[in-house]
């Protein structure tokens, strides 16, 4: 069995380029079955193997910086898996390829453990990222794309992780996004609590973002959300307000700052609504920070000169902070990930002699049964019973050893030397 990664993050590909690979929760089960079948498709007149199985097995992450697939099958299909995702991006398997990263095997093992590990974060230890990676692979299991290999791969990504977080500080000090856009709209406002904030969307990042900034006792919060259940909902928590998200363009200049994400494939934030804005408020400063991708607010708005916008890769400078201190952790959270990527690896190992473990234990059944029936049949005729145990046993014994004992004539000296000692390791051991 063999399994392979694919993936682009923060640190190889730029916010626009994530943005094309982008997939919502609930488009990850159509799109892992349109992997698959490609998959299935492109190796059929490579392994005879192909129309005899499943499927290759498959997941997906997709969070704000990285797009992730993992796959297993009877072979890699790495190049396959780039001209997939290169089509479903919108963009030439050469571009792709040119800000991806691809693993195999035990490296694809480590690169998920580091992950769930949030070792492979903007923020260092950052706890989100195992939630959403579970996510993932929930819907990828109830998707029917996950198979055993896979299954073991992630499960034990999740001990992993949850060993590295108890029993290491690699999440000690970590400053979320959100964090981050609380210590910045401070920098730009002397006081957050003469500040209004909009927050567009009620997801868990905006969910977060809100909490670190209610904290601060702005002067006002209100959210717009497409759903308006959903938004009352995270409004009334914070002693806020709900807004349609139609009517956030006429109500934009009444905010100080925004902070945007949400799952919209197009921007929900253009460049003309914050111009009026901009004259509305006559030129008092807005703060925003859009942390969706692909983006909520239009990339031209960061030229108006009274608008400070901040996008996921520019807060990655803020949640730096504190890393240097956390190197020793780093050393020991790789530690654990170094044991676990051993344990899969020698799990897989084992995986390859399930076939002929298998194919031995029907050989030994079809002899036991072939046995017994001869025995029954002996002990129906009124034979002793002792004599019958002893040529059931001693004809057992003869179909054991017959394959060792016709090895052993066959074949040159060296070949039977080779056997002789085969034979000594599995049948001539001394019991402990």
């Amino acid at each position: 069995m063999a399994v392979w990664a694919l993936g682009i993050n923060h640190n190889t590909a730029p916010l626009d380029l994530r943005g094309r690979f982008a997939f919502a929760l609930d488009q990850i089960a159509p799109t892992l079955n349109g992997l698959r079948s490609a998959l299935h498709e492109s190796t059929r007149s490579n392994s005879a193997r192909a129309n005899q199985t499943r499927g290759p097995e498959a997941a997906i992450i997709s969070t704000c910086n990285r797009t992730e697939v993992y796959c297993a099958g009877d072979e890699h299909a790495l190049d396959h898996t780039v001209h997939w995702l290169a089509s479903a991006g919108g963009v030439s398997p050469q571009l792709l390829r040119s800000h991806a990263y691809t693993l195999q095997d035990g490296l694809a093992a480590r690169h998920a453990f580091r992950v769930a590990s949030g070792l492979d974060s903007m923020v260092l230890g950052e706890p989100q990222i195992l939630g959403q990676m579970k996510d993932a692979i929930r819907v990828a299991d109830q998707a029917g794309a996950l198979g055993t290999t896979l299954n073991q791969l992630f499960q034990r990504s999740f001990a992993v992780a949850k060993e590295v977080r108890s029993s290491t500080e690699i999440g000690a000090h970590s400053i979320s996004m959100a964090a981050a856009a609380v210590r910045l709209a401070g920098q730009l406002f002397e006081d957050l609590s003469e500040v209004k904030i909009l927050f567009v969307g009620a997801g868990e990042m905006i969910e977060l973002a809100a909490t670190h900034f209610a904290a601060k006792n702005p002067k006002g919060i209100s959210v717009a959300n497409r759903t308006m259940a959903r938004g009352e909902s995270l409004a009334t928590r914070f002693g806020g307000e709900v807004m349609r998200l139609a009517d956030l363009p006429a109500r934009l200049h009444e905010f100080d700052a925004v902070v945007s994400c949400t799952a919209s494939t197009l921007p929900i934030i253009g460049l003309g609504a914050v111009e009026r804005a901009l004259k509305q408020r006559r030129h008092r400063p807005m703060f925003m920070v859009d942390l969706a991708v692909p983006r909520d607010i239009e990339p031209e708005v960061r030229a108006l000169e009274d608008v400070y916008l901040y996008t996921v890769d520019d807060l990655a400078t803020v949640v730096q902070t504190g890393h240097a201190n956390r190197q020793a952790a780093v050393a020991q959270a790789e530690a654990i990930i170094d044991a676990g990527v051993q344990s899969f690896m020698h799990w897989m190992d084992q995986r390859g002699a399930v076939p002929l473990i298998q194919q031995l234990n029907a050989q030994a059944d079809s002899w036991r049964a072939a046995e017994l029936v001869r025995a029954r049949k002996l002990l129906a005729r009124g034979e002793d019973v002792d004599a019958v145990l002893e040529a059931l046993s001693r004809g057992l014994t003869q179909k054991m050893l017959h394959g060792a004992m016709a090895e052993l004539q066959a074949g040159d000296a060296t070949a039977r030397e080779h056997t002789a000692q085969a034979i000594q390791k599995l049948f001539l051991r001394k019991e402990r």
